[in-house]
């Protein structure tokens, strides 16, 4: 394995975006509930785009599934520009449905590990204590969203502060290329 040393700018802009990753994963990781907000925003702005590729494609094309495209298109763009307008109001929907998610897989675990007869008790116990578990935390996400959408934060803080470290590293020491060379 040869490695070659990256380029001066590109070690710089390794360096750059590093620190801003940097700061902004500290920015999370000290107000998480605006970093999962942040990460509805932006997938909001992303469908926005998308719907207004939909609505051109129908505008450009032909056949009866251009009024189809262009109407969905502009379903797509008023809903994402509602989730932008409103960023914690749709991440906290986002948030009650995966809790409502959890509860169902939690009912379903202590259903099935009741029903289970071929394997273990301990098996059935343990199905039945993670079925407890995921109700637990499902009533908790619903009845305070808060709490998810702080989780959902706190894990993409320590996500971005991971990948900051592992960019400045890369950056700073200039072992972010790597050759892999075949001998014959």
């Amino acid at each position: 394995m040869n490695i070659d040393k990256s380029p001066g700018w590109v070690r710089m802009a390794q360096i750059g975006l590093g620190a801003v990753i940097l700061i902004l994963s500290i920015l999370v990781l000290l107000n998480p509930v605006m970093g999962g907000i942040s990460v509805i925003f932006i997938l909001a702005l992303l469908l926005f785009f998308a719907g207004i590729e939909k609505v051109v494609s129908g505008i450009i094309g032909r056949g009866r599934a251009r009024l189809v495209s262009i109407g969905l298109g502009i379903v797509v763009i008023v809903i994402s520009l509602l989730a932008m307008t409103y960023p914690q109001g749709a991440t906290a929907v986002i948030v009650i449905l995966l809790g409502i998610a959890l509860l169902v897989d939690g009912i379903s675990r202590i259903i099935h590990s009741l029903r289970r007869r071929e394997r273990g008790r301990m098996s059935n116990m343990f199905g039945i204590g993670v079925g407890a578990l995921e109700i637990i935390f499902a009533i908790a996400i619903i009845v305070y969203p808060n709490i998810g959408i702080a989780l959902a934060g706190i894990l993409i803080g320590i996500a971005l502060l991971i990948t900051s470290i592992q960019i400045l590293a890369a950056g700073l020491t200039g072992h972010s290329r790597r050759n892999d060379t075949l001998t014959k």
